[in-house]
C-alpha cells in the first residue's frame, strides 16, 4: 500500500536525502503523532509528523531534539536522520526487528537499557509534575462530565507528588514513555527506544512505574526489573517510592487522556467512559 508522496514528504527533503524518497505506507502504533515508512537511495527510514496539539500535551520538542541527538550517538534509538528544525518532523532510519517481550532476558535487557538512558548526560528540561498538570488542565474542557471528578482527584495525587518528591535520589535524563510500541528488538538483538518526545530530567521512579505500569507487569516481573535495574535487593522504601510514582503516572496519563477528548481527537463515549474509570481506579489504589 502506497500513500499520497505530495502530502507527506516535506518540502526540505533534499536536507536529509540524496534521492526524492517514496512513501511506502502508513505506520500503525502511535496516539498522538502521524508515521510513515519511507524509502530513498540511502535505505527505509521512518517519517514522523509530529501533533498538532503538541503544545496542549505539554511536548517540548526542542528538548526532544536535544536528547535524541545524545540517545543517536549513544546508540540507544532508532538511528537519527534528521530532526526538522521548525520541529514539524523527524526522520529516523528504520529498524528491523520485533516487540520487547516482558520474558525474563526481555526484562534483564529492559533493565540494562534503563541504565544506559540514565547515564546520559543531562539536558536542561525537566519533569515538572505540577507544571505539566497545570498545562494538561489548561487544554481539558471544564464542561466535560468527567471534569469534576477528575478535578476532586487532584488533592489525592498531590500527596503522592509530594511523599514521591521527598524520597528521591536525584533526576536523571529519562525517556518516560518506553511503552510497547516505543521498545523495538532489533534482528541483531539489540533493544532500542524509539519516540523520545516525553525525554526529560526526571526520577528514575517515574520512570520505572511507566514500564510497570504501562506494560502490566506483574509480582514476580516488577521483582526482576527492579533488581536488574538497581543491581542491589529491592528495599520497603524503593516499593513505597514506586508506588507513590505508579499513581502520579497513572493520574498524568488519564489527564493526556482528557486533552486529547477534549481536542476532539478521540471525543467519543469510549474514551470519556475510559476516563472515568480510570479515575475511580485510581481512588481504589
Amino acid at each position: 500500500m502506497s500513500c499520497s508522496l505530495a502530502d507527506i514528504i516535506p518540502e526540505d527533503w533534499t536536507l536529509w536525502s540524496k534521492t526524492k524518497p517514496q512513501c511506502l505506507k502508513p505506520l500503525l502504533g502511535g496516539l498522538t503523532n502521524k508515521s510513515y515508512l519511507i524509502s530513498a537511495s540511502d535505505g527505509d527510514m521512518v517519517l514522523r509528523l509530529n501533533s498538532a496539539i503538541s503544545e496542549a500535551l505539554n511536548l517540548d520538542r526542542a528538548t526532544e531534539a536535544e536528547v535524541l541527538a545524545l540517545a543517536h550517538r549513544a546508540e540507544l534509538c532508532a538511528p537519527l536522520v534528521h530532526y526538522d528544525a521548525n520541529h514539524q518532523y523527524v526522520v529516523s532510519h528504520f529498524v528491523a526487528g520485533q516487540h520487547w517481550q516482558a520474558n525474563e532476558a526481555g526484562l534483564v535487557s529492559l533493565a540494562a537499557l534503563l541504565r544506559r538512558i540514565h547515564a546520559l548526560p543531562p539536558v536542561a528540561s525537566h519533569l515538572d509534575v505540577h507544571k505539566k498538570v497545570a498545562n494538561y488542565w489548561r487544554a481539558i474542557d471544564s464542561k466535560a462530565e468527567f471534569t469534576p471528578e477528575l478535578r476532586a482527584l487532584a488533592e489525592q495525587v498531590n500527596s503522592h507528588i509530594e511523599r514521591a518528591t521527598a524520597l528521591s535520589d536525584g533526576v536523571y535524563l529519562c525517556h518516560n514513555d518506553l511503552l510497547l510500541e516505543n521498545l523495538i528488538v532489533a534482528d541483531d538483538g539489540q533493544l532500542y527506544a524509539i519516540d523520545w518526545e516525553y525525554a526529560a530530567m526526571g526520577d528514575a521512579f517515574y520512570e520505572l512505574a511507566v514500564v510497570i505500569d504501562g506494560h502490566g507487569l506483574n509480582e514476580s516481573q516488577q521483582q526482576l526489573l527492579m533488581t536488574e535495574y538497581l543491581a542491589r535487593p529491592v528495599t520497603d522504601t524503593d516499593w513505597q517510592r514506586l508506588r507513590h510514582w505508579r499513581v502520579i503516572y497513572r493520574y498524568l496519563t488519564v489527564l493526556w487522556y482528557a486533552v486529547q477528548w477534549s481536542s476532539g481527537r478521540m471525543a467519543n463515549a469510549e474514551t470519556a467512559h475510559d476516563i472515568v474509570e480510570q479515575i475511580h481506579n485510581i481512588e481504589a489504589w
